[in-house]
């Protein structure tokens, strides 16, 4: 079953969620020290991403223009506004709170390797393991988002489970039309860019800076073109 991973992965963060819910009676100072302990940890694997590109250039220009593409659709404001309104038909007792959840796990969920890695391997050998594993990281984390976020944290499994679908099912198609050396470098220098974004996650979740991390969405897409652009040009010219 091609889609097997991806339920299992959005049921993950469903159960997460209610455990953390369970754990919403943390008190406030532990709850902080979590979030800084979880911070960290996503700051780390965002850097680990981010160091895997094989062409940093091409990473620069996707954040720069997918950034600016970003804030020129407002892409923040309106996964902000969903949550809200979210928040608004399921009665939040703390205003802020569902949008949060929802946004920041939303993105940490999406923005990685293992989500893209994991749904091609469902796709294309059936081989869920790598999003079997990403389901015992992301209900983890759920779990601690929720304690300290709010349980917008659950309605993050949507996404991802579109998301992740989305490629799984379109992957025996991607396999036929794109060279294994063309999907590799993709790969490479769309987890560099997303690795970045991960990084200002667990910036922002420090406190230290607020940056509009869904804003750069596009660059995802911005470096998968400029990835076939350039191969396209060293097959063809060298």
């Amino acid at each position: 079953m091609v889609l097997l991973g991806t339920i299992v992965n959005g049921a993950a963060i469903v159960v997460g969620t209610l455990v953390g819910t369970v754990s919403s009676r943390i008190p406030e100072r532990m709850k902080t020290t979590i979030m800084q302990g979880l911070a960290l940890v996503v700051a780390v694997i965002g850097l680990q991403m981010a160091m895997k590109s094989e062409q940093f250039l091409i990473v620069i220009g996707s954040l720069v223009l997918g950034g600016m593409l970003g804030e020129y659709w407002d892409l923040e404001g309106k996964l902000n506004q969903l949550g809200k309104w979210i928040e608004m038909k399921t009665g939040a007792a703390s205003e802020g709170s569902v949008a949060q959840g929802f946004v920041t796990a939303t993105l940490v969920y999406v923005v990685g390797a293992m989500a893209i890695l994991g749904a091609l391997d469902s796709g294309l050998r059936n081989d869920h393991s790598i999003l079997f594993t990403k389901s015992l990281i992301d209900g983890f984390t759920a779990i601690m988002f929720t304690a300290t976020l709010g349980y917008g944290v659950l309605f993050s499994a949507i996404p991802v489970m579109i998301y992740q679908g989305m490629i799984a099912l379109f992957a025996s198609q991607i396999n036929q039309f794109v060279p294994q050396s063309l999907l590799d470098a993709f790969i490479a220098e769309v987890t560099s860019a997303g690795g970045i974004m991960i990084l200002a996650i667990g910036l922002n979740l420090l406190g230290i800076i607020k940056i509009r991390v869904a804003n750069f969405l596009p660059a995802l897409l911005i470096a998968a073109f400029l990835v076939t652009c350039v191969y396209l040009v060293q097959t063809n010219f060298l």
